[in-house]
């Protein structure tokens, strides 16, 4: 596939590529230079692979809290 570089520097994502990728508004594409050639990633993709893999509660913030301060206060003694 083929897309435009426009006079600013934008191009287009392909309708096909973004549906492929679950690509939405205000995601976050990766864009690295191997030689002479541009790979551009989803970061976005690898992390969403462990979507609803751990079940997680509401919490307790405020023993999250106590928590992290007993933590910090042991690594200055």
């Amino acid at each position: 596939m083929q897309t435009v570089i426009t006079s600013k520097f934008q191009t287009t994502i392909p309708k096909k590529i973004r549906e492929q990728l679950s690509l939405a508004v205000s995601d976050t594409l990766e864009w690295k230079v191997e030689g002479n050639r541009i790979i551009v990633t989803s970061p976005r993709a690898d992390f969403l692979r462990y979507r609803n893999s751990i079940a997680v509660g509401a919490g307790d913030v405020g023993e999250d809290i106590e928590q992290a301060r007993k933590k910090r206060a042991e690594r200055y003694r």
